[in-house]
């Protein structure tokens, strides 16, 4: 049985998702119509995989050849779409962050619950295979008592990135460099490191001429005691430097780095394994096939093995709250200049609104 995907919003990011789900490289799916607020936009999409165009999201979504739905809009706009489509009952996608508030994240949530729907959270780096080693080494206790976690996100997006759409690096529906780019790496960090308890963040705007930061700092407490560092920024230059991880603890080292964490680094355990020997050959970076993208793929086929053997989602709507619970408890910070803890009332967060 073939999954039949729609894919709304035909921005820069729906090349991945539709050349992957067009191409066969993910077993049990396949792309069967793209939408687009923009008519053109959507049959260019459409002619160029085949398949068939939509500009209304509800007539896409109660057509029967759809099966399920791959959100790709602004992320100030995912929850409206979420809303609107559970009632279809058909398992929707979401790009993240999976909202830019929390009281939209929580009515994403109900309304897939009060309908039935599944939904899944798009945190492709979770499936790195360097990333996915880290995990299995934690679970294991091969660490240890953690004590630091570090992410780094050095990467470069001159203007002219941002003037590709309004939307991009405005409050109302993208945030900043942490909401944006980095939000896999601290959704890494947590997923890592546990529960957060508190955070203290800076920020600034230092090359984009844009609403929100480009550049930020911030270090995170989590309840284990552990102590966490953010670093981010798209003012780069003139390329490409890293998206890292590193967890340290009382038994053990781990660094991942590479583009998006892809690429393990250091494994290092004060009691090694027999196959510690074999880590780097089989988990220290991801496959090169497809080219559109080993994570995204890998993704993709977890979801459809959801789907067929009813298992529950890696990243579903409450795991994904979670990070997002992190990033606003930042932006809070950020604005106030003070120690936060997350979970607390965030008034003073500019994302996701206007």
């Amino acid at each position: 049985m073939i999954l039949n995907f729609g894919i709304i919003g035909c921005g820069k990011i729906a090349e991945r998702h539709a050349g992957l789900l067009a191409s066969g490289a993910i077993p049990g799916a396949a792309l069967a119509a793209v939408c687009d607020l923009q008519p053109a936009r959507a049959a260019e999409f459409a002619a160029r995989y085949g398949v068939r165009a939509f500009t209304d999201p509800r007539i896409m979504a109660a057509d029967p050849a759809v099966d399920a739905l791959t959100i790709l809009t602004p992320s100030g706009l995912h929850a409206l779409n979420a809303e609107e489509l559970a009632e279809f009952r058909k398992p929707l996608v979401v790009e993240k962050p999976m909202a830019l508030t929390l009281e939209d994240a929580d009515r994403m949530i109900a309304a897939c619950a009060r309908h039935g729907t599944r939904l899944f959270v798009v945190k492709q780096n979770r499936f790195n295979r360097p990333v996915m080693a880290l995990r299995a080494a934690l679970e294991a206790d091969r660490l240890g008592r953690l004590v630091l976690g570090t992410v780094r996100v050095r990467w470069c997006r001159p203007q002219n990135y941002y003037d590709t759409a309004a939307w991009r690096g405005t409050w109302a529906q993208d945030g900043g460099v942490l909401a944006n780019q980095a939000s896999h790496h601290i959704d890494l960090l947590e997923w890592m490191l546990g529960e957060p308890e508190s955070v203290n963040a800076t920020a600034t705007t230092a090359l984009a001429r844009i609403e929100a930061e480009d550049t930020a700092v911030a270090t995170v407490r989590f309840r284990n005691g552990a102590l966490g560092l953010v670093e981010a920024t798209t003012a780069t230059r003139p390329k490409d430097l890293e998206g890292s991880l590193s967890v340290l603890g009382e038994k053990g080292s781990v660094v991942i780095g590479g583009f998006s964490a892809n690429e393990l680094v250091t494994w290092n355990f004060a009691e090694p394994l027999a196959e510690d020997a074999g880590v780097m050959a089989a988990h220290g970076r991801n496959p090169a096939e497809p080219k559109l993208g080993y994570a995204h793929a890998a993704y993709y086929t977890h979801v459809v093995d959801c789907l067929r053997e009813n298992r529950p989602a890696l990243v579903d709507g409450a795991e994904g709250r979670k990070s997002l619970a992190l990033l606003v408890a930042l932006y809070e910070s950020i604005a106030t200049g003070r120690n936060v803890r997350v979970g607390d009332p965030t008034p003073n967060c500019r994302l996701g609104r206007k």
